[in-house]
């Protein structure tokens, strides 16, 4: 890997681990939470490893320029009239020149436009390699018929990697045995989704579980940025996360070296 690319990781990745908190929400529909994206900065900054931002909100942003956490810049988007048809908004350059960490792009495997976000992402990963740049690819089984299950989270997450991915996002399979399959799957740092709102303790559960299964972190976006204290849930799932034994060690008695059964 380039020594660029491996220095801009280090920004997201501490250890080999992360806390992302995405806030690209703001072109599916109008959520609550985001109306002050600065305001939920200032909250998390120094908590969070980095965030995900559309490059219209960090243009306008007065405070992306002094933060300290990591940069990454989302390239998809779709509103929730189309939500799972995902088209490229933004470029590698345009990355560079907001002084992004990385970029992230978003693929519905199964969508209608599977075929095209699966080409634009190829595309957008060997771009990151000439200029150094990390992808965070966000890898969902969606579309008419398909299923969440484990089967359709691994052949997900793998489609990422096999794009050349840097790090997968996906949705959490319920259980420490089944995302442990998901995990095993790609050689690459795999990340959970928070989804949909949940109580805290559901959530702390669920990443407490995905860590012991393997997973690199999180990137969870309205359950921190709706909660009624955004640096406390933070916190929380630092905690977790960065006190977590690294993948490869044995959990349960279940998973062995490198996350194999």
């Amino acid at each position: 890997m380039l020594l660029g690319k491996r220095r801009r990781l280090k920004r997201i990745m501490k250890d080999g681990k992360t806390v992302i908190v995405p806030m690209d929400h703001g072109i599916t529909k109008p959520v609550a939470g985001i109306e002050n994206i600065d305001d939920v900065l200032r909250k998390i900054d120094g908590l969070a490893d980095a965030v995900v931002l559309h490059k219209g909100v960090i243009k306008n942003s007065a405070y992306v320029e002094d933060m300290e956490m990591g940069l990454i810049l989302h390239l998809s988007a779709s509103t929730a009239y189309h939500l799972n048809e995902k088209v490229i908004v933004s470029s590698v350059e345009k990355a560079i020149e907001l002084g992004a960490d990385a970029v992230s792009v978003h693929v519905n495997v199964g969508s209608e436009s599977e075929a095209e976000q699966i080409r634009d992402a190829g595309i957008i990963s060997e771009l990151c390699d000439s200029f150094g740049l990390p992808m965070l690819a966000m890898m969902y089984p969606r579309g008419h018929g398909i299923e969440v299950n484990t089967e359709t989270v691994k052949h997900a997450a793998r489609v990422g990697y096999e794009l050349g991915a840097d790090i997968i996002k996906t949705c959490y399979t319920g259980s420490t045995e089944s995302f442990a399959e998901v995990v095993e799957y790609v050689s690459v740092p795999v990340v959970v989704a928070g989804g949909e709102k949940k109580s805290e303790a559901e959530l702390i559960e669920d990443v407490r579980n995905a860590m012991l299964a393997g997973a690199a972190g999180v990137a969870i976006g309205r359950n921190v940025f709706q909660h009624s204290n955004p640096a406390s849930i933070v916190k929380a799932l630092k905690r977790v996360i960065h006190s977590s034994k690294p993948r490869g060690e044995i959990y349960e008695g279940n998973l062995v070296a490198g996350g194999r059964r």
